[in-house]
């Protein structure tokens, strides 16, 4: 029998915990943060918004995604080129699900 969560903090640690169950306690921490403060996502299951929190995330600070905005590279573009790598991360952190090309979800920004 699963407890039901007391608040959106604990739902979202759980749905992550589910989502990468090798999510070093810093990102963990990092991601949910990030879930709850974004005003894209506070509406958003905590499933989803564990999911976008954790892609943003990942995204953010360990891809070049970043430099390559900087550089003049357009939104779809560098997300293209930090694709391989953004999995990989994902991965590591025992994600079974990968992102794609395909826009299958907005993402929360920033």
């Amino acid at each position: 029998m699963s407890t039901i969560p007391r608040n959106r903090r604990e739902a979202v640690a759980e749905a992550l915990m589910r989502l990468a169950p090798r999510l070093p306690t810093f990102e963990a921490e990092a991601t949910i943060e990030r879930a709850l403060s974004s005003a894209g996502l506070r509406g958003a299951v905590p499933e989803t918004a564990a999911w976008l929190a954790l892609v943003a995330y990942a995204r953010h600070v360990f891809t070049e995604y970043d430099s390559l905005l900087d550089d003049g590279y357009d939104r779809d573009s560098a997300r293209h080129f930090v694709l391989d790598d953004l999995n990989a991360i994902l991965s590591e952190w025992g994600c079974r699900r990968t992102v794609s090309d395909e826009p299958e979800e907005e993402e929360a920004a920033p």
